[in-house]
């Protein structure tokens, strides 16, 4: 049963929402991450919102996992970035505008480009966050599902990306990954606003051909943010290497602890609500 408000803030902890729908298949792992950071996590159905059983306002990050959510017809996350753009739409600017956070992997991230939600606003603007598309993830290059583990070069700013190393090797799995801008024009303004968060990259953070960059994606693009840095979209899985063992070669590194580099992304979004948010009480009773 979903808690309600006066009930989820009583211990002032991090609320999390994992959103799943038909074809979601990467929930469970972010559930882990989440929880594991301390953080309070319910997995629910979309149409739990739909009907009213479940509210935004209850939770202070919103998490769109990887998956092939209805089977990715029409486009991979089109009918899902449809459904919150058209039916959760005013609730989805309120999340925005009160300054929470939104984290949408593989899948996920298709869903918040072809929402328009990602990456939102490329103007300085005071005007309610319009979810108007402006760029898209299509099929791979290769023209085959890509299932490898990457480098990825960190850039950009972001309240998810704080204390993360220059280079991480973390997991794709996907056929649409490859980032294409709308025009020249909106990939300007992203690298302008620091926007552009991750580029794949060779193993010493050069620029990379194929396979180090798995899909062709444009300008080497793997993620991207809005203009404040709280809304984060990546195709690479960071909740794949949430544990140090499940790094390919784990056996053969030294171990510096428990996590892995993914983890620091999830720890990133659960200090910033704690530091941020829930020393807010107006925020914390929403």
């Amino acid at each position: 049963m979903v808690k309600r408000k006066n009930e989820i803030f009583m211990s002032h902890k991090v609320k999390v929402i994992v959103l799943r729908t038909a074809g979601t298949n990467c929930d469970q792992e972010v559930v882990f991450g989440f929880k594991n950071l301390g953080a309070e996590v319910d997995l629910l159905h979309i149409n739990k919102f739909f009907k009213g059983e479940a509210r935004l306002n209850d939770y202070h990050i919103l998490v769109i996992p990887g998956g092939f959510t209805y089977g990715d017809d029409v486009a991979s996350g089109k009918i899902l970035a449809n459904e919150l753009r058209l039916r959760l739409g005013n609730d989805l600017e309120q999340f925005i505008a009160d300054g929470k956070l939104i984290i949408g992997i593989c899948n996920g991230f298709q869903v918040l480009v072809k929402a328009g939600i990602l990456p939102g606003s490329l103007e300085d603007s005071e005007k309610v966050q319009e979810f108007v598309p402006t760029t898209t993830l299509t099929f791979n290059d290769s023209g085959k599902f890509e299932d490898r583990w990457i480098y990825l070069r960190v850039e950009g700013r972001s309240v998810w990306t704080e204390g993360l190393e220059k280079i991480i090797y973390i997991p794709v799995a996907h056929g649409e990954g490859k980032f294409v801008p709308a025009n020249d024009e909106v990939l300007k303004r992203l690298n302008e606003n620091h926007q552009i968060i991750f580029r794949y990259c060779d193993p010493k953070g050069g620029r990379p051909q194929y396979p180090f960059n798995p899909n062709g994606s444009t300008d080497d693009i793997a993620g991207i943010t809005d203009r404040t840095g709280r809304i984060l979209g990546l195709m690479p899985h960071p909740e794949r290497h949430f544990l140090f063992t499940q790094h390919p070669f784990w056996t053969r590194l030294e171990k510096k602890g428990k996590y892995g580099q993914g983890a620091k992304i999830f720890e990133n979004g659960v200090r910033y609500v704690k530091e941020k948010l829930l020393k807010d009480s107006s925020l914390a009773a929403r």
